[in-house]
């Protein structure tokens, strides 16, 4: 029998702002860990911690623009455009001027997996 998931769950972002992750696939929603599905929504001038993640993340961006900074620069990711970053990369997020975007991480995004940056570790 298919399984409804009637709302996502809300997470508490990493950043400078607030900004509303709702997981509606993933370890905390749904009990999986293979797996990671969610609708980010992003304030202006929001900006978080670098990270080196275990996990793919596959991000399609819905309105506004997704800054994602790279240890070889800075690539700009706009509505109906998406991005893929591989496990290991050095990232960072950003949207200087606000979006919506969805976000899929294979294995599942974990607090354990993202390793994100100290101000001892901080890439470029």
């Amino acid at each position: 029998m298919p399984t409804l998931i009637n709302q996502p769950t809300i997470i508490t972002a990493a950043g400078n702002k607030p900004k509303r992750i709702e997981e509606f696939f993933g370890r905390m929603n749904s009990n999986h860990d293979h797996i990671s599905v969610a609708r980010m929504v992003s304030p202006p001038g929001w900006q978080e911690p670098g990270q080196q993640p275990e996990f793919q993340e596959m991000t399609l961006v819905l309105h506004g623009q997704l800054h994602v900074e790279y240890e070889g620069g800075v690539l700009a990711v706009n509505a109906g455009q998406a991005i893929v970053t591989e496990p290991g990369e050095w990232i960072r997020y950003s949207t200087p001027n606000g979006a919506e975007y969805i976000a899929v991480c294979l294995p599942a995004f974990s607090l354990e997996t993202v390793h994100r940056d100290t101000d001892e570790t901080s890439a470029p």
